[in-house]
């Protein structure tokens, strides 16, 4: 089976505001009967069961290995194909995958959206348009606290900490070095309604 698809990725740091900008197009296209499926890159953080959870606590969740990029490649390979795929679960308060997946089908549009996307290089020859959301990092880790507090179960203490030992770290030697890889650099966050407009508008050209 040919299916044609073209697939989007969106990146930037922790707390830029790629989530809400790949949320606010996902469903103002889908809302108008856009053909069109998502992917979390945060889904595809590697399963650690057999760790214990001190164990699990001390994984750098910051650099690419702790992704499954080839799982990730092997079911954009298959989506691209016009087959379906079993889309990870993944429990941040239990630093792990849960047992259930999901299973997602091919889609005329995919948006992959994560922090490592445009720094890997097995991942970036798939993608047919490269986004990187570029905000000030006082800005992300205001944005990250908030987020790590009220929905991951987490500390003050241990935000700011892992956010010194390992988020801005690899941030600066993996994530800001990728912004030179994409096709569009936008400011200002998900909040950015030109830029949205120009994507919805590209998108829908494609759709065509």
């Amino acid at each position: 089976m040919n299916f044609e698809t073209k697939v989007i990725a969106i990146s930037g740091a922790s707390g830029s505001g790629k989530t809400l900008f790949t949320d606010t197009i996902g469903e103002e296209l889908m809302s108008a009967g856009a053909d069109i499926q998502i992917l979390r890159e945060d889904h595809y953080y590697r399963n650690q069961d057999h760790l214990s959870m001190d164990e699990r606590v001390l994984t750098n969740y910051d650099h690419p290995k702790a992704f499954e990029h080839e799982l990730l490649v092997e079911h954009l390979e298959a989506l691209k194909s016009g087959n379906t795929i079993e889309y990870p679960q993944y429990s941040h308060k239990e630093h792990t995958r849960l047992k259930k997946t999901e299973t997602k089908s091919p889609a005329h549009v995919i948006i992959v959206e994560g922090i490592m996307l445009l720094a890997s290089p097995e991942l970036v020859p798939l993608f047919d348009v490269k986004i990187y959301v570029d905000t000030p990092l006082d800005i992300c880790l205001l944005r990250r606290i908030k987020r790590d507090i009220e929905s991951r179960g987490r500390t003050l203490d241990s935000v700011i900490q892992q956010y010194q030992e390992t988020v801005k770290p690899m941030y600066h030697q993996f994530i800001a070095p990728s912004r030179f890889i994409a096709d569009v650099v936008i400011t200002q966050g998900g909040k950015n309604r030109i830029a949205l407009d120009v994507i919805k508008s590209h998108i829908k050209q494609i759709l065509k």
